[in-house]
């Protein structure tokens, strides 16, 4: 078992549950109003040092009596060692848990995908919005267990909706000056990227 388990008891109490191995990693339950500190601590403490937020996703399961969790996959680049951190919450509750955008900047759009496929709401997120469907998208989560296989839609009221939607309508000035910047490629460049082929470095053979 990871050290960092009995560290965390031993700092945050009650506010820490259950923590058991699987395949080797360690996972470790936070309660949901700790997330934040718990968090914090272990990227600031220099016992602990998870300076890499790896992942962010969530999960749920069949079983409709299980809790949703939320799942951060956290790194120690200098220990080399590895954390995952769960929240649970009720899928038919309240669905929100801290951002720790905060503390990560590379949270920033995996919440995004959490929030657009699974609805779950990251509180003091500086710009939560859908990031795979587009913005107006109305039929729900499509990673929650509830989710028609076909959609909730006809496919034409999809395509519809789709192309009415204007994406580049919800698209911040930075995010559309990197797609602008297509057009000031080379030629071969587009060329490669239409077709989908790698490119390459110079001197990088």
């Amino acid at each position: 078992m990871n050290p960092s388990v009995d560290a965390l008891r031993a700092t945050f109490g009650p506010a820490i549950g259950r923590a058991l191995e699987s395949c080797g990693d360690t996972i470790v339950y936070v309660g949901r109003e700790a997330l934040l500190d718990v968090m914090a601590w272990l990227r600031d403490t220099p016992q602990q040092t998870y300076d890499y937020l790896v992942d962010i996703t969530a999960v749920e399961y069949r079983d409709r009596e299980r809790p949703l969790e939320v799942v951060y996959n956290l790194r120690s680049l200098t220990r080399r060692a590895d954390l995952r951190v769960k929240v649970e919450l009720d899928p038919q509750g309240d669905l929100t848990v801290d951002s720790v955008v905060s503390l990560w900047r590379g949270a920033d759009w995996l919440e995004r995908e959490v929030y657009d496929m699974f609805g779950i709401t990251f509180r003091g997120h500086p710009d939560l919005r859908r990031i795979l469907m587009w913005e107006t998208y109305a039929e729900g989560y499509p990673l929650r267990k509830d989710f028609p296989l076909r959609g909730r839609f006809s496919r034409a009221e999809q395509v519809r909706q789709a192309l009415a939607a204007q994406p580049e309508a919800h698209y911040s000035l930075e995010e559309l000056s990197i797609a602008e910047a297509y057009e000031e490629l080379p030629a071969d460049m587009k060329e490669r990227l239409r077709h989908g082929e790698p490119g390459r470095l110079p001197d990088s053979e």
